[in-house]
């Protein structure tokens, strides 16, 4: 697990590699936690390098979106999705919760 945060202007950047499990769901709701408790509710994270991801590691999306939109403070966008992952949500309803970019220059660019 290899999880990076790159701190712009309007919003925080987040890139994992590897896998999103059991394993290493915890730190990257870690780390999510860092940011928005750091009052930064505007998150990007690239998904570029991810190749799984389970239910846990849904769980943890889910409830870092929930707590960025808290109070219309933002949200948690995400880009560079490969197809098992963007199916994955698909099938469990879950694809309309989150705004999905093909590209990292444009889902900062939407904030």
């Amino acid at each position: 697990m290899d999880i990076t945060v790159k701190q712009f202007r309007r919003c925080d950047l987040v890139k994992m590699k590897g896998r999103i499990d059991s394993q290493t769901a915890q730190g990257l709701g870690e780390t999510f936690n860092a940011i928005t408790d750091g009052g930064r509710f505007r998150i990007v994270f690239d998904m570029s390098e991810v190749s799984f991801i389970s239910s846990i590691g849904i769980w943890v999306l889910l409830d870092t979106q929930k707590t960025c939109k808290r109070y219309n403070r933002g949200e948690l966008v995400i880009a560079c999705v490969n197809e098992k992952i963007r199916y994955t949500l698909d099938l469990a309803g879950l694809i309309h919760f989150f705004k999905i970019y093909d590209d990292i220059l444009e889902a900062v660019g939407s904030y």
